[in-house]
């Protein structure tokens, strides 16, 4: 008789599945908590810029370009209008002061010199006249005087006279009345000579006065237009470089119009353009090196020309020492200082920044392997340097080239 045996609770078929459900739960509690959710992206190390960060001095300074100019330009405007009669020197020569570069031509400036001179000499003949008139008045005077006095003693004789025998009733009134009037008379009349004389005499000074100031007034004049004729030769103000003359023979120049330029060849410095953003940074005083046929030349700040054209503003840098064989037009790279040295933590420059903004970067793991992103703060920044703030520290390795290809990705195997 058969025997029926009892089911085995443990078969092989519920252990795989129980085994397999197992293995299912775990790997799901793996995914959910252990595993690596970070996207991933390999990449190629050999193409990668990987830069250590470093701690060391930050100098903080910005690279320019400067272009070499005498350091004194003296700019030739034409003191007085004309056309162009003669042209003595063409731009680009040596010349020395008061050597004549052009000669101008204005018959208005002549016409009004010869009238200038024709007033002058027409008020020097009035002052001649006026002084003689005053002469011949005061020989005039002596004259009258002296005949007034011969006429005053004869009729005070007279006078005398008759007022004796008047006393002893010799004569009549009439007679002594007459010799007493006559006397009187002529004596008022030598006062009033005096007196009339005097007025004449001043008022002939007052106008050799009035005249002598007033040719005073027209020499000056004269003078004037003299000088300004001499100006129709254009001359060198100052010796050097005649480096524009921008006139030809037959043309017209106005008063006050630019016709070229000389340079002053005593001495050099350099015209900068910096960018407009570092404008509030810049002032006065500040230095800077140059590199010239393999030696280092100081420089300084002198003058900020404040308008600030396509993005940019010039200065002018002044050499402690100009290099000598240094040539006008010539540029060269300049080191500007910005601030005083300073120990900070450092990361160098690269491609990275224009992804980031200096916001991030991807920090190379101890083993080499692998980057992984992370948040980092940038402060100050040179040609060759960033100033590192927070985020990374000196020993560090972190990838500096462009992250263009990259993507959001989080971690780089390499």
């Amino acid at each position: 008789m058969d025997k029926i045996k009892p089911k085995k609770f443990w078969t092989t078929k519920r252990i795989g599945l129980i085994a397999g459900g197992v293995l299912f739960a775990s790997f799901l509690i793996y995914q959910f908590f252990f595993s690596e959710k970070r996207t991933r992206l390999n990449v190629d190390q050999d193409k990668l810029t990987i830069s250590s960060v470093s701690q060391g001095k930050f100098d903080e300074f910005i690279v320019v370009t400067g272009v070499v100019q005498p350091l004194k330009t003296i700019q030739l405007d034409a003191i007085v209008g004309g056309y162009v009669t003669e042209k003595l020197i063409e731009g680009g020569n040596m010349v020395k002061q008061g050597e004549v570069l052009l000669r101008l031509e204005n018959q208005n400036l002549k016409l009004s010199f010869l009238q200038s001179e024709t007033e002058a000499s027409r008020l020097v003949n009035d002052l001649q006249n006026t002084r003689q008139s005053l002469k011949i008045a005061r020989f005039n005077l002596q004259k009258s005087l002296s005949e007034l006095d011969f006429q005053i003693d004869q009729a005070k004789d007279a006078h005398d006279r008759n007022t004796k025998l008047y006393k002893d009733k010799v004569i009549p009134d009439a007679d002594y009345l007459k010799t007493k009037r006559d006397y009187e008379r002529l004596v008022k009349q030598r006062e009033i000579e005096i007196e009339s004389q005097k007025y004449q005499e001043e008022n002939a000074k007052m106008q050799i006065a009035q005249l002598e100031g007033t040719l005073a007034s027209t020499q000056k004049n004269v003078n004037l237009w003299k000088q300004t004729l001499e100006n129709l030769s254009v001359k060198a103000p100052v010796s050097g470089l005649l480096s524009s003359m921008n006139v030809e023979v037959g043309s017209n120049i106005n008063q006050g119009q630019n016709i070229g330029q000389i340079d002053d060849l005593n001495g050099f410095k350099m015209r900068v353009g910096v960018d407009e953003h570092y404008i509030s940074r810049i002032f006065a005083g500040l230095t800077g090196t140059m590199d010239f046929n393999g030696k280092s030349y100081g420089l300084k700040i002198i003058k900020i020309y404040p308008e600030v054209k396509s993005g940019r503003f010039e200065v002018d840098m002044e050499f402690e020492k100009a290099p000598e064989l240094i040539k006008r037009g010539q540029s060269a790279p300049i080191r500007l200082q910005l601030g005083q040295p300073s120990q900070a933590t450092l990361l160098p420059v690269g491609g990275f920044f224009s992804e980031t903004g200096g916001n991030w970067v991807y920090v190379v793991n101890e083993d080499g392997k692998r980057a992984t992103k992370r948040s980092i703060t940038l402060g100050r920044k040179n040609p060759e340097y960033f100033e590192v703030l927070d985020g990374l520290k000196p020993g560090e390795k972190v990838i500096t080239s462009s992250y263009e290809n990259f993507g959001d990705n989080e971690v780089l195997e390499f």
